[in-house]
């Protein structure tokens, strides 16, 4: 998935408003902020075939240290007790942490085709959402409108930055999304994890500045709305 996985860092928002969007962003895509570089020093593969599955044009042949579920396991216990240390937060923070490293591959089990492994060298699995791109557009767009609709809810905009900025963000990433779903593909695979490593980091810095000018709600008024 693509946009499922931010859906999951802005719904995070709720259970964890002292953290970051930035870094739920981080968390919940971590696998693929370390898939570009693993890429690009040629430790996992990746090819551009058109026609692989129907909504990309990318076929993941290998990803073992980046996308498996026991890597993720490994990758997330690591970025939660780091975010622990740095931030003195509580083990409830860091739970939540952990869930949205790991969360990425269930939901790239359910849009890859079998190929996420469960370990390195270990079996692969997928229920192949990706075939179908009327299906996948439904089921990612309406979490994406669930993600961005809890994190609305959960926090509120200090200034117009943190209005119109978010609303920016939130277009910036809707257009990014139909743009790589029905562009071109990517001319070469260097031009891919060059573009993955500068989109990241984009949103990274979108998504902590956005989230400066936003504070989270009062408990009473989150559970009123």
């Amino acid at each position: 998935m693509f946009l499922g996985h931010f859906a999951l860092g802005f719904a995070a928002k709720r259970a964890a408003p002292r953290v970051s969007l930035a870094g739920l962003f981080a968390a919940a895509q971590f696998a693929d902020l370390v898939w570009p570089i693993f890429v690009a020093t040629g430790v996992e593969i990746v090819r551009i075939a058109p026609g692989d599955t129907a909504f990309t044009p990318l076929e993941f042949v290998s990803y073992p240290y980046s996308h498996s579920l026991v890597a993720l396991f490994f990758w997330g216990a690591a970025f939660a007790a780091a975010y622990r240390l740095l931030a003195h937060r509580n083990g409830a923070t860091v739970a939540v942490l952990l869930a949205l490293v790991v969360s990425h591959w269930v939901l790239d089990v359910a849009s890859h085709r079998p190929d996420m492994p469960l370990y390195p060298d270990g079996p692969k699995f997928g229920l192949g959402l990706w075939n179908s791109v009327p299906i996948t557009l439904i089921v990612e767009l309406a979490m994406f409108a669930a993600g961005v609709w809890i994190y609305s809810r959960s926090t509120r905009p200090r200034d117009g930055r943190g209005r119109w900025g978010y609303v920016g963000m939130i277009a910036f990433m809707l257009i990014a999304y139909l743009g790589a779903a029905f562009g071109p593909p990517p001319p070469s695979v260097t031009a891919l994890w060059t573009t993955a490593m500068i989109g990241v980091a984009v949103l990274m810095l979108w998504a902590w500045w956005i989230d400066r000018h936003r504070e989270p709600m009062p408990a009473r008024a989150v559970f009123r709305t």
